[in-house]
């Protein structure tokens, strides 16, 4: 009738929970998944350079570990506020720690991190907050720039989780190539929502 509201039916927190409870589909298991099947007779460390061009990375492959502030300066040159995360190179400008604020961070025009391994399949690193002490350090940064040692590089995913499942849990991602979309009328951009570059160097 005109003028008489509706009385809205609604369900209290208890309730909803039972109504899901109730309503939970069966649960089947997880199917098996024979590993053996997707060993590959390839370069790993080939592929995943390859790979991390693929999406849009660099790659530099050092002969010296020493090396590497010269390579990092040489891509990267004008670079003034630089944020260094690791013992490898020495060209950090801005110290940060636990109790930096992230929008301290807003202005930074490269970040230096190590990667924990990389995955020949598509080109990711494995980077964690052990690394950095500020989850948002990788993806505020202007350009971003991992160290990553020849050795730990994986075949697969498959690999890949098998050794994050043996992490403390903390927070941590695959990156693979530099922030980007083609999402908008299919038209490529690079540096959407974070980094605008990303070189992996391979000590």
């Amino acid at each position: 009738m005109i003028g008489i509201k509706k009385k809205e039916r609604t369900m209290g927190r208890a309730a909803i929970l039972k109504s899901v409870q109730e309503n939970k589909p069966t649960l089947v298991p997880l199917p098996e998944i024979d590993l053996n099947s997707f060993d590959e007779s390839i370069d790993i460390l080939e592929t995943f350079k390859s790979n991390v061009k693929l999406v849009g990375g660099n790659i530099i492959e050092l002969a010296e570990e020493k090396d590497i502030d010269l390579e990092i300066l040489k891509m990267y040159p004008n670079k003034p506020r630089i944020v260094n995360c690791t013992k490898e190179s020495t060209l950090g400008t801005v110290s940060i720690s636990e109790i930096t604020r992230p929008h301290e961070l807003d202005t930074i025009d490269l970040a230096i991190i190590n990667g924990e391994f990389g995955i020949a399949e598509n080109g990711a690193v494995w980077i964690s907050e052990t690394q950095f002490s500020i989850r948002v350090l990788p993806f505020i940064t202007n350009d971003l720039v991992v160290v990553l040692n020849k050795k730990d590089v994986c075949l697969h995913l498959h690999d890949a989780y098998k050794l994050i499942a043996k992490r403390d849990r903390s927070f941590g991602l695959f990156i693979s190539g530099p922030s980007k979309t083609a999402d908008i009328e299919q038209c490529l951009v690079i540096g959407a929502q974070g980094a605008m570059s990303l070189t992996v160097f391979l000590i």
